[in-house]
């Protein structure tokens, strides 16, 4: 972090009055502890892989959970070992969710709205976690990527 104070003096010269002369000057603040670039490099490379790993979880998620809402839309056999899988897995991300929404039954399909929901709510829990990280110390790709 480079922290400094910028300090204008307006000076007019003697020998051209109407001549106005701007000096900015720059100064270090004293009181303030800079840290190590690589600290720092390592400080939002550490910050920019925790977004990354956020990111790949809820993508890990969210497919997951389309998978349970498409094959409960297309009424899926639940004997079968890939349906049944999918349905054990998600079981315990959708349930937090059931009874918020209702369900929309027509023949064998069902449409799990409390799944859309669940869809909606991890979206927006990883995307505060990310915000949060970025609002603590801010990074982007760039500067990772520069520094290296």
């Amino acid at each position: 972090m480079n922290t400094q104070t910028q300090e204008e003096v307006t000076t007019v010269e003697n020998i051209r009055p109407s001549q106005v002369v701007r000096k900015t000057t720059t100064q270090r603040d004293p009181l303030i502890k800079e840290e190590a670039p690589q600290k720092v490099f390592d400080k939002k490379k550490r910050i920019f892989r925790i977004n990354q790993i956020i990111w790949y979880i809820l993508g890990f998620v969210e497919v997951l959970l389309a998978f349970r809402i498409v094959l409960k839309a297309l009424g899926a056999n639940q004997g079968s070992g890939f349906t049944s899988f999918i349905y054990s897995i998600t079981g315990p991300l959708a349930l937090p969710f059931s009874g918020i929404l209702g369900e929309s039954l027509n023949g064998n399909s069902l449409i799990e709205w409390s799944s859309v929901f669940a869809v909606v709510v991890y979206l927006v829990i990883a995307g505060g976690l990310v915000y949060l990280l970025d609002l603590v110390n801010p990074v982007t790709q760039e500067e990772v990527v520069a520094a290296v």
